[in-house]
């Protein structure tokens, strides 16, 4: 039986991870009490130094690792955000032009352990 348990739970995590690798639908953005932009489940949101305005550079290994927040079908975004297009064909949410993304190492609401990554990972604020 705990064969069996370990197993389920292997399967669920690498579900997780390939849902996180293509880019994680986001319902729409919120302001934390702490400040900071979470996705709809309080997931903290981040930008990255090596984007221009309006474009993605976070492809491959990068998205497995800082998966893009995608734009789900009606997504009503608020001031200041916006659509752009990957080359993947996904819509990723923005603010200010700014791409968004979570941490895949950040597993819990609340969690912001990908501030300061390699010094061009930063929270996004408004």
């Amino acid at each position: 039986m705990k064969t069996m348990n370990l197993i389920s739970a292997a399967v669920i995590a690498l579900s997780s991870t390939a849902a996180f690798a293509a880019g994680h639908t986001g319902k729409p953005v919120l302001v934390s009490k702490a400040g900071y932009f979470t996705d709809g489940h309080e997931m903290t949101l981040y930008t990255f130094d090596n984007d221009t305005k309006g474009v993605s550079n976070c492809y491959d290994a990068c998205a497995t690792k800082w998966p893009p927040l995608i734009a789900e079908e009606g997504n009503e975004l608020g001031e200041g955000f916006s659509l752009i297009d990957r080359k993947d064909g996904n819509k990723q949410i923005a603010y200010n032009g700014q791409p968004l993304y979570l941490w895949f190492k950040d597993t819990k609401p609340g969690q912001t352990t990908g501030d300061g990554v390699k010094g061009v990972w930063h929270i996004a604020k408004p």
